[in-house]
């Protein structure tokens, strides 16, 4: 019943995650687009903590962590999100559904895979600008979907009964279509008969690895240290860029094209998907409570932009904290329920790494969740809770304020046994 329940809701999910828009951030024009993905339901709860000890959850942002596995588990997140867009003169809304991941792992004596989807990053705006020459007033209208997906395949192992070494591939791939309609006015505010439309497509496909330490000790009988380090090494991606120019009638939000589109030849481009270092330290009882830190720095000054002539943004070396932790009451409690429920909360605070009108992109939330054992088994439900914000309304930019409330499935099983009786 479970596998065939796991089964109904990837499905579902999957097919939702490639039929959305999955952000409404303007930011998402530049680069690859928004990178959504910054952990499972339990990491986000706590700030997006990755050092955190669990033999029951599966840790997609190490992958020595599928060596400390006890059961084999299942895993799928989603979440939606509201965004509030505020400029120095307007304010909009926007809100978007999304699958977040989709993992298996599996453990095996000292050795643990896990493989699965991550819908990575994603492009999703409509926004305006107007521009006045010679008294013909410009109005352009941006629009832009699609975004980057990962496949992935780990191995962790388990070195000694303390340390643990892991690493992945991912293959990367996806695709980015972003659309610029001008619409003409005169003097006098009437539509000018004809207008311009340019629409760019890049299809993006790559691949890239990621290795990961972890190390736990006791401190005393109670409480345990923990420590983590993940590392992945600068990749590049393929990036097939097209264009293609029209003149077209607009009227109200419907296009039609006059004449043949004109096909303009473009270079197509290698994105340098930068490299990443974290490292993370915690303390706790497992079973009951866990505080932690972690630092991320990513070398993204050297990347760029699917097309050479995108103007008045760069890229610079990006940095995140976070801190965050959990405490469960009782995990054995028989009599009452919330003793066993697993309480999170944390904080993050990072700068994306792009730059726009020489101000910096920055994003902060406060995160909590909660999560909540099925009974008689090890599986549970987990839901989340980030409220935070990005970007300044500095130069020209924008604001967002943002609540993302997310849920993750986590099916456990136990394989590789032998039967007492046939």
């Amino acid at each position: 019943m479970i596998k065939k329940l796991i089964f109904s809701i990837t499905l579902l999910f999957s097919l939702a995650s490639f039929s959305q828009q999955s952000t409404s951030s303007p930011y998402s024009f530049y680069g690859i687009g928004d990178v959504r993905y910054k952990g499972s339901v339990e990491n986000r709860s706590i700030g997006g903590v990755g050092v955190v000890p669990d033999s029951i959850h599966v840790n997609i942002l190490n992958p020595a962590s599928y060596a400390g596995l006890k059961l084999i588990n299942y895993t799928i997140g989603g979440s939606f999100t509201a965004n509030k867009l505020h400029t120095d003169t307007q304010d909009e809304k926007a809100q978007r559904t999304t699958l977040d991941y989709l993992a298996v792992a599996i453990p095996f004596k000292k050795f643990g895979f896990g493989f699965g989807l991550l819908p990575y990053s994603s492009v999703g705006y409509y926004n305006s600008s107007s521009v006045v020459e010679n008294n013909i007033n410009a109005t352009h209208y941006y629009t832009g979907n699609g975004g980057l997906n990962k496949v992935f395949f780990g191995l962790g192992y388990q070195i000694t009964k303390h340390f643990r070494f892991g690493a992945d591939v991912q293959y990367d791939f996806g695709k980015i279509d972003t659309k610029n309609v001008a619409v003409m006015y005169d003097a006098n505010g009437v539509q000018i008969q004809y207008g311009s439309r340019e629409v760019n497509s890049s299809v993006i496909n790559g691949v890239n690895f990621n290795t990961g330490f972890s190390f736990d000790t006791k401190i005393n009988q109670n409480v345990s240290l923990f420590s983590s380090i993940t590392y992945a090494p600068e990749a590049k991606v393929n990036v097939a860029n097209t264009r293609t120019l029209a003149t077209v009638q607009v009227a109200g939000t419907a296009e039609a094209i006059v004449g043949d589109p004109i096909d303009v030849s473009v270079p197509s481009t290698k994105l340098r998907l930068p490299s990443k270092f974290t490292f993370g330290l915690g303390i706790g009882d497992p079973k009951k409570w866990f505080v932690g830190s972690e630092v991320i720095l990513q070398q993204s000054s050297d990347f760029g932009n699917r097309y050479d002539d995108i103007t008045n943004v760069s890229f610079e070396n990006a940095k995140r904290f976070s801190f965050g932790g959990y405490y469960t009451p009782n995990y054995k409690s028989f009599t009452k329920y919330f003793h066993r429920v697993t309480y999170r909360g944390g904080f993050r605070y990072e700068n994306t790494g792009l730059l726009i009108n020489n101000q910096s992109i920055n994003d902060s939330a406060l995160t909590l969740g909660i999560g909540m054992p099925l009974r008689g088994t090890f599986s549970n439900i987990n839901l989340g809770f980030e409220l935070g914000s990005r970007g300044t309304k500095n130069n020209g930019l924008v604001k967002e304020n943002y609540m993302n409330f997310s849920i993750g499935l986590s099916f456990n099983d136990r394989w590789f046994i032998r039967r007492k009786y046939d």
